[in-house]
């Protein structure tokens, strides 16, 4: 230190390194266990203290809890901040302060009133899946708006939280930055570690813990692990429609319920881009239609085909029309879907799932769905039933149900091509292939 430089006894691995060299204002990283997140955090909270040109700058490190904080962070920050000159720490306040004024605060979740009033130049939020869904837009981003504070979010998935919201936030706006380091890629723990915790945890929590799977905890998920596949392949990303290839539709028709549909495009290569994605409840077909031409005209859709399943050929009692003929009158033709068993559908989604590209922007609803549709489980038996759970998920999933059920029927190629649809097929609709 005799050159007037304060050198912090931090030496980062590779990807703590990657992490350094892409900061953003706002981060999201999700990080498997015993990577080394709360060490890094505490060294950039340093780095910034020491650096900056402010004579007040703040910087906060939050867990959950008070508790977990000083268990987590505190002797960290002792030990990385303890070869600055003059600092000084303050046990009772988790708190170091600076000889240029800077001050870091350990702090915890568990008690938001604690965390008002403040400001953070900069802020991590540790085990952020762990934290009320209101933890940062009520509290932090209030705190850092002044100041244009940054914040970082690091933790382990841990299901549908927080932390999930916000690594799905990052991923789709340009201002915060993604990342994700599985034990299996990053090296940071060696082979016969990983492979006798791989043994001795049961599958959901080794894909959870170690292989940083949001979607392992949801005990019954049917395309959680092909969904985390295609997302590490990068196959979750901006699928823009190619304008040489028409756009099909698959819906799953509600009235009182949702009505889902999904827009896909076949390439000649097999692969199944699936482009658009639509949900609404409560209106009729009219409404519909208009979503489609909307969509057209936004996005340069050339239609192909549409596909139904078998109950658009129910007669309603008010009209005695089926929908298939009210569709028809609007210039809408359908085709329908093969009636088969639940499970058959749900392996064809199963085969088909590893040559899907989803848009990460305009799937974002149905990408969701099919990451945590699921199995009913049985508390009288204890167990998981054969039979899928009805909830939010269910519009979305049974749409593609039947999207990997008529696939094969969709002729790859140009839009100038006509479709390989076993029936009779002319041209001269707006919504494409008339059947």
């Amino acid at each position: 230190m005799g050159d007037g430089v304060v050198r912090i006894p931090f030496k980062p691995h590779k990807g703590q390194k990657e992490i350094m060299e892409n900061l953003k204002r706002f981060m999201v990283l999700v990080c498997h266990r015993r990577f080394g997140k709360t060490v890094l955090s505490i060294n950039l909270l340093i780095r910034d203290a020491v650096r900056t040109k402010r004579h007040d700058w703040r910087g906060g490190y939050i867990a959950p809890f008070y508790k977990q904080a000083k268990a987590a962070a505190w002797d960290y920050l002792k030990h990385y901040a303890g070869v600055v000159p003059g600092v000084k720490f303050h046990e009772g306040e988790l708190s170091a302060d600076f000889p240029n004024g800077s001050r870091i605060k350990l702090l915890g979740a568990d008690n938001p009133d604690s965390l008002r009033g403040l400001y953070f130049d900069g802020v991590v939020l540790d085990e952020t899946a762990q934290m009320a869904r209101d933890t940062f837009g009520n509290v932090i981003r209030p705190a850092l708006a002044d100041r244009k504070g940054w914040a970082l979010f690091i933790g382990t998935p841990s299901g549908r939280n927080l932390f999930y919201d916000l690594w799905e936030t990052a991923q789709k706006s340009k201002d915060w930055k993604a990342m994700m380091f599985r034990a299996g890629e990053t090296g940071v723990l060696d082979s016969e570690e990983l492979a006798a915790a791989k043994q001795e945890m049961t599958p959901e929590q080794y894909a959870q813990e170690f292989e940083c799977s949001f979607t392992a905890a949801i005990s019954g998920a049917y395309y959680g692990a092909l969904m985390e596949k295609a997302e590490a392949a990068g196959r979750v990303a901006r699928v823009p429609a190619d304008p040489l290839m028409r756009v099909h539709t698959v819906w799953d028709l509600g009235m009182r319920d949702m009505t889902a549909i999904w827009f896909f495009q076949k390439s000649p290569s097999e692969e199944v881009r699936i482009v658009d994605y639509y949900e609404k409840g409560g209106e009729g077909l009219q409404h519909y239609v208009r979503v489609l031409d909307q969509k057209r005209s936004a996005n340069g859709y050339v239609y192909g085909s549409h596909f139904a399943p078998h109950d658009i050929r129910v007669r309603e009692l008010g009209t005695g029309k089926s929908r298939l003929e009210t569709a028809k009158s609007m210039g809408l033709r359908f085709a329908i879907t093969p009636n088969l068993p639940v499970s058959e559908g749900i392996n064809a989604v199963r085969s088909i799932l590893p040559r899907c590209w989803f848009d990460v922007d305009k799937c974002s609803r149905g990408i969701e769905a099919l990451k945590f549709y699921r199995t009913e489980f049985s508390r009288k038996l204890n167990t998981y039933g054969d039979k899928p759970l009805h909830d939010w998920s269910s519009h979305a999933a049974d749409a593609f149900r039947y999207l990997a059920l008529v696939e094969k029927k969709v002729k790859t190629g140009s839009s100038h091509e006509m479709s390989s649809l076993d029936l009779p097929t002319t041209y001269g609709s707006p919504y494409g292939i008339e059947a």
